[in-house]
């Protein structure tokens, strides 16, 4: 299989196909299939408060929420999952409980 070393930033319209190796530096966006592992050992969880969770015009519920995203509420210190995607889908805590609807 042919390679091909880049020494510098690479930008593509039309994603990547294979390993990609490495550090990466920026946002990762679009459909991830594979495993996603980390060096440091943790995955970070996106952080709101609570008055930002239930803003629907917080970017918490404007910017890349969709069915399933998760959200640590660092005012009551909870794991919150989205049910849907638009900016008024409702929180549940991870627990099943405790449902906020962002208006």
């Amino acid at each position: 299989m042919a390679q091909t070393r880049f020494s510098g930033p690479v930008a593509s319209d039309n994603g990547f196909i294979g390993a990609v190796t490495g550090a990466v530096t920026g946002n990762v966006t679009g459909t991830v299939t594979g495993n996603v592992d980390s060096t440091a050992g943790y995955i970070q969880i996106r952080t709101a408060t609570s008055v930002q969770i239930a803003a629907a015009s917080n970017a918490v519920n404007t910017v890349g929420k969709a069915a399933g995203t998760i959200v640590f509420d660092t005012t009551l210190s909870t794991l919150k999952i989205a049910t849907g995607a638009t900016a008024t889908s409702t929180w549940v805590n991870a627990d099943g409980t405790t449902a906020v609807t962002p208006s």
